[in-house]
């Protein structure tokens, strides 16, 4: 009787849920795209035509004097303040002050403030400052730019940061900190990485180890080397 009980409560559970979770779905579905339109004018979403908050995916235009949403973003698209493509972006963007793509972004983006990405960017960012998951291509920041993965050219007035690997040419006014470096981290101050496939030239250069290439510094530290600070030139030896 217990166990008949206890099934006839779960299955009062279940029938409870359900309807709730179709409910969900269907506004979900409902909350989708409602079409796509060659043009999109207006002074910010939803203050646009067509009117719709992110439910327009824009193939072609889309021109907005302050703020632009999209779901889905291929050919030009210009916020005075903002843009924002909560799908993927394939073309130009450019803002005032923020781009923000929620997933792929190919092609370039500009802006005087920040471009984020949540996913990866393929193609340009330029800008003041920069946060993507992975970046593959040329990017120039007026601060500097910070990334899970980096492979292409980067420049930053001040700094270029890389979480797991940098594939490439980092440039910093300041100092270029990789993980992994596999390439060339160019810098006035500092270059860091754990681990150096490649080349470090700035006035002070650290890596824990050098399994290829070579630093260039008044100060340079390679912590794995049996001499681990010389002058001027350290290697892999």
């Amino acid at each position: 009787m217990n166990r008949i009980i206890k099934v006839g409560i779960a299955a009062l559970a279940m029938a409870a849920v359900v309807p709730s979770f179709a409910q969900d779905v269907e506004i979900e579905e409902e909350e989708g795209p409602i079409g796509w339109t060659p043009v999109c004018i207006g002074l910010a979403t939803p203050v646009q035509l067509p009117w719709g908050l992110d439910r327009w995916d824009v193939f072609g235009l889309d021109l907005n004097v302050f703020y632009s949403d999209a779901p889905k973003m291929y050919g030009l698209d210009i916020g005075g303040l903002a843009t924002l493509t909560r799908d993927d972006m394939i073309g130009l963007q450019v803002s005032g002050l923020l781009n923000l793509a929620c997933a792929d972004v190919y092609g370039l983006r500009a802006t005087l403030g920040l471009n984020f990405g949540c996913q990866s960017v393929y193609g340009m960012d330029a800008g003041l400052i920069a946060f993507r998951d992975k970046f593959y291509g040329f990017d120039a920041e007026f601060l500097g730019s910070a990334q899970r993965e980096m492979c292409g050219l980067q420049i930053g007035g001040l700094a270029n940061v890389s979480a797991v690997e940098s594939y490439g040419v980092s440039i910093a006014g300041i100092t270029n900190l990789a993980k992994t470096s596999y390439g060339l981290q160019l810098s006035a101050i500092f270059n860091m990485t754990d681990e150096l496939h490649g080349a470090q030239i700035a006035l002070v250069n650290y890596a824990d180890e050098c399994v290829s290439g070579f630093q260039i510094g008044l100060v340079n530290i390679i912590m794995s080397n049996k001499i681990k600070v010389l002058p001027i030139v350290n290697g892999y030896f």
